[in-house]
């Protein structure tokens, strides 16, 4: 089936449901009320019938009021879980016609000083972390930026990557299950730091040497003088007052508990939502080994992450009675209730809080694998890069900008065969230079973090890639443009040094000086690279630097992109050529604009 009757089929299936389940609330609120209506007047009058008849008017209402209750509290999670199946499908249409404005950007990743993220727009509005971005946990958005800005530099990982983004590609239904039951929750929120504070914080009742034995006086002290009380050895007032004072030397428990309560439910509630998402990897099938390796990495001695996780959640849970007055008479005077649960939090923590950041990490991981995978089925015509053992090569077929709508984007190749060798791309304003850049960029980021690329076909040995294309000013730091290029240009070559290896994308270097000493630093600069054995390619306005062939005639490459002027007007291509530009319409352009007159 095609993506978007695919799509589209998913929100008419999901909206009908939702109409039935809106009709089924409105049915059960009307019975709900009738219920509880009967059951007032019910119990007035048959007050003078004496108790069986009023128990058997309250048990044929109530009971069913309160199971009405509970069912329609799971008809208002299904119409939620509808409605948000019916927000995903929607997004992935919107997707499908090149609108990413649905998805967070990860605007927040944003890094000027970055190697390469920044110059490739791989975050903020319109970048390809929005286009990858599915994430549904504030860990599996962290992991995707954390893979965008550190590329796999392995073989075997990338491979490893690929076959498990393969994998997930497959399981449609695994991830849109995935996403609903994250989304569900998007409300709540997890800090890392804030959740390793919480696993790294000393106990605070626990190491309290008064607490484990109050715990055992209060509840044998009720059971004694209650049995002696019954037995008639002693008045039962003895055990109304020691439950009461029980009751009042709970007080002074309420401030400290407060406190970690509210820490509690600021950092932990949302383990809850991660322990339903654990579940459904914990019971999904998976083949791919990274999928295998990641899913066997939850679980502690025989148990479940999920049933772990879950434990937890019910502990604070029953924290939480305290909050109810009357409740907490009860359980306060006869157990120290909030005493017991604050201290069962804290063992859980003592044996499982150092495993906790790791599981989170390992959900994080699966995560961010299915925002590549729903990349890759939303894009069937892309290939997987094979991934050479030998450095170096770039060899694309038919590549285009995967940012671009297919109606607009123009393909090129790229052949980087050896090493060292560069490509210098010479061309006018506007024909299309910088984009090539971008592009090769951009699917080398995807290839190298295991997505598919948009290309016929790609080959590529994963070096580390740099780029420079885009640099500027800094008032703050006193700094000129030419200075800020100077830096990342010496970052390069500092690296090399250092027996990195390196693929770099330079645009129109040394830009911030005159063309002569601009032309002698290009020169000299393209030539400390080769000799230090490294690939790359280079766009520039500088003809004359396309002249480096003859001294490099087996390491460099002339392409270019033309502009044409036919019948006085200016058309573009964006078609790769051999060669040197021809053509430069800075000129022309001026003149069209009326800025200059005619010669």
């Amino acid at each position: 089936m095609e993506l978007k009757a695919k799509y589209e089929q998913r929100i008419e299936q999901a909206e009908a449901e939702l109409r039935q389940v809106k009709n089924k609330i409105l049915r059960i609120s009307t019975l709900r009320v009738l219920l509880f209506a009967a059951g007032i007047i019910g119990t007035i009058y048959f007050y003078q019938a004496g108790t069986p008849t009023i128990c058997l008017t309250i048990a044929a209402t109530f009971v069913p009021f309160l199971a009405l209750v509970k069912y329609h509290n799971r008809l208002f999670f299904r119409k939620d879980w509808l409605e948000t199946c019916i927000r995903v499908n929607s997004d992935e249409l919107s997707a499908l016609a090149d609108n990413y404005e649905p998805f967070e950007d990860g605007k927040e990743f944003t890094n000027p000083a970055h190697r390469y993220s920044f110059d490739l727009d791989l975050f903020g509005r319109h970048s390809l972390f929005q286009a990858l971005n599915r994430t549904c946990t504030s860990f599996g958005k962290e992991k995707l930026a954390e893979w965008l800005q550190n590329h796999l530099e392995i073989k075997e990982e990338i491979i490893q990557r690929q076959e498990a983004t393969k994998e997930l590609a497959a399981y449609s239904d695994f991830r849109e299950t995935f996403r609903i039951t994250g989304l569900l929750y998007k409300g709540a929120t997890s800090d890392r730091e804030e959740i390793k504070e919480w696993t790294e914080a000393p106990a605070y009742f626990s190491k309290k040497w008064w607490s484990r034995p109050l715990l055992g006086i209060v509840p044998g002290v009720n059971i004694v003088l209650a049995m002696l009380g019954v037995a008639g050895v002693i008045p039962m007032t003895w055990f109304g007052l020691a439950f009461g004072l029980f009751v009042i030397g709970s007080f002074g428990l309420i401030k400290p508990v407060s406190n970690l309560q509210r820490v509690y439910d600021k950092k932990l509630r949302i383990l809850s939502i991660y322990a339903e998402l654990i579940s459904l990897i914990e019971n999904r099938e998976m083949n791919a080994p990274l999928l295998r390796h990641l899913k066997a990495e939850f679980g502690m001695n025989g148990k479940s992450t999920t049933h772990i996780l879950k434990e937890l959640s019910r502990e604070l849970d029953k924290l939480d009675l305290r909050n109810n007055q009357l409740l907490y008479v009860l359980l306060e005077g006869s157990m120290f209730w909030q005493l017991r649960q604050v201290m069962r939090i804290e063992q859980w923590r003592h044996k499982y809080g150092k495993y906790l950041l790791h599981w989170l990490d390992v959900l994080g991981d699966i995560d961010a694998l299915c925002s590549l995978a729903t990349f890759a089925g939303n894009h069937p015509a892309y290939t997987y890069p094979t991934i050479a053992g030998k450095p170096f090569v770039f060899l694309a077929k038919d590549m285009g900008h995967p940012l671009m709508p297919a109606r607009q984007c123009v393909t090129n190749d790229a052949d980087i065969p050896s090493r060292p060798f560069f490509v210098i791309i010479t061309g006018a304003n506007m024909a299309g230079k910088s984009t090539y850049l971008r592009t090769i960029g951009v699917n080398y980021v995807l290839a190298c973090t295991g997505c598919p690329v948009c290309c016929s076909s790609l080959e590529i040995y994963p070096a580390k890639l740099v780029t420079s294309l885009r640099t500027s000013d800094s008032l703050t730091d006193n700094e000129s443009y030419f200075f800020a290029e100077l830096k990342r240009l010496k970052q390069i070559i500092d690296r090399l040094n250092k027996g990195e290896e390196l693929f770099i994308i330079l645009d129109e270097i040394l830009k911030g000086t005159n063309s002569m000493d601009k032309q002698k630093g290009s020169f000299a600069l393209v030539r400390q690279l080769m000799e230090l054995k490294t690939n790359g390619i280079i766009a520039t306005h500088d003809l004359l630097l396309g002249k480096l062939i003859e001294y490099f005639p087996k390491e460099i490459r002339n392409y270019c992109f033309e502009a044409d002027i036919t019948n006085d007007e200016l058309t573009f291509s964006y078609k790769l050529r051999e060669g040197i530009a021809q053509n430069m319409n800075a000129c022309f352009l001026m003149k069209k604009m009326g800025l200059i007159i005619n010669d």
